[in-house]
């Protein structure tokens, strides 16, 4: 198989893994946040950056990419990786959130999804064939089936059927695959807050032996307490030889909880998205850093903090550039973000390895604020 997962230990406290993803441009270990470069970029970062802060792993986006510049372009160029000048690992989704969340008009049918392209309004038309296509043609290490994310909440009825739509998709994409032996294609877990639908699906899937697995339609609109539940019942149904993926979930309370229930990847735009309107995760929380009380604030963003930005630039300066719509503030507010999740999992990562996650988890959300009334996440 093109990727591999080795379990090195699990922790007494919790039962949180700590192992090793293996792929064709390098390994990592886990649990691990993965950045998101939706158009084979993470915003404003660049791929020596993302090198430098510890990033090992990206994401880039398949509906993007198809739409501008063109997986052929992509190919032509070898591939995703000389493409964008990445050496390390990169994941690509299906492109199947994108079609549901982005286009208004759609028709779902057994062949595939009719929509209309959010750009130019042009009709298109995706199928599990069409997206192991693109994939391959992107050549990232790690592919994902083409499912459907149904919205939150949904009845039933309607999650069973497309539970079941979605498992017939899953297997028309391991049909579709064209490169196993240097792209590993992971399947993904359906069925909203369902557990016996949740388990039909993992049922389904986990038959047809993917080298990994996705637990998908979660942080999709949920309380939390939902999507922890539906973890503490889905996690278990997953092999343990094989890498665990949660999908579309970057925010720090969530990373740790999912850790706790067994999750090794997880992926979110929320990091550089905030980034963007100058919020900053910090040790003791959120901070704004457009707020007028930052004027003459000069201490770094989190003096916890030793990523580049807080080592060279003030809270003070940094408002400055983002209320001024200074692409370098944006930069330096994305690079914080980043560095701080991806400083958490390492963390995250000894606390497994002394089996004290459940205490850190005690510790960090005291200090980040989670515990106290009202407040405030993202």
């Amino acid at each position: 198989m093109a990727i591999t997962y080795e379990l090195i230990k699990t922790c007494k406290q919790t039962g949180a893994r700590l192992g090793k993803v293996h792929t064709p441009h390098g390994s990592f270990e886990t649990p691990m946040f993965m950045p998101v470069g939706t158009l084979a970029t993470v915003k404003t970062m660049s791929p020596e950056e993302l090198e430098q802060m510890g990033a090992p792993i990206i994401l880039s986006n398949t509906y993007h990419l198809w739409l501008r510049p063109g997986e052929d372009i992509v190919e032509e160029a070898g591939g995703l990786h000389s493409f964008m000048n990445w050496n390390g690992s990169i994941l690509t989704d299906s492109g199947g959130f994108q079609v549901f969340s982005l286009s208004d008009l759609r028709q779902i049918e057994e062949e595939g999804v009719h929509f209309r392209n959010h750009i130019s309004g042009e009709k298109l038309f995706l199928s599990p064939e069409k997206a192991m296509h693109i994939q391959n043609s992107l050549g990232a290490d790690i592919m994902m089936a083409f499912d459907e994310c149904p919205p939150y909440p949904a009845e039933h009825d309607y999650m069973k059927k497309s539970v079941e739509r979605t498992s017939r998709w899953a297997e028309r994409c391991l049909e579709g695959h064209q490169r196993p032996h240097d792209q590993g294609l992971f399947g993904i877990i359906q069925g909203g807050e369902y557990e016996d639908l949740r388990r039909q699906s993992a049922r389904d899937l986990t038959s047809m032996d993917f080298p990994g697995y996705a637990i998908g339609g979660l942080s999709v609109g949920e309380p939390k307490d939902v999507m922890n539940r539906v973890l503490d019942f889905t996690a278990p149904l997953l092999p343990d030889e094989k890498p665990r993926y949660l999908m579309g979930v970057g925010s720090p309370d969530s990373l740790i909880d999912g850790s706790m229930r067994g999750i090794d990847m997880f992926d979110c735009v929320l990091p550089t998205r905030i980034a963007r309107n100058g919020t900053c995760m910090t040790s003791n929380g959120r901070l704004v850093v457009r707020n007028a009380k930052f004027a003459r604030d000069f201490r770094p963003i989190d003096e916890n903090c030793d990523c580049h930005t807080c080592r060279n630039y003030s809270r003070a300066y940094i408002r400055h550039l983002v209320k001024s719509s200074e692409t370098f503030g944006f930069r330096l507010t994305t690079y914080h973000n980043l560095y701080f999740l991806l400083k958490l999992m390492r963390q995250v990562r000894e606390a497994i390895k002394e089996d004290r996650l459940g205490d850190f988890r005690e510790e960090f959300f005291e200090q980040y604020g989670f515990n106290k009334p009202n407040a405030k996440n993202f």
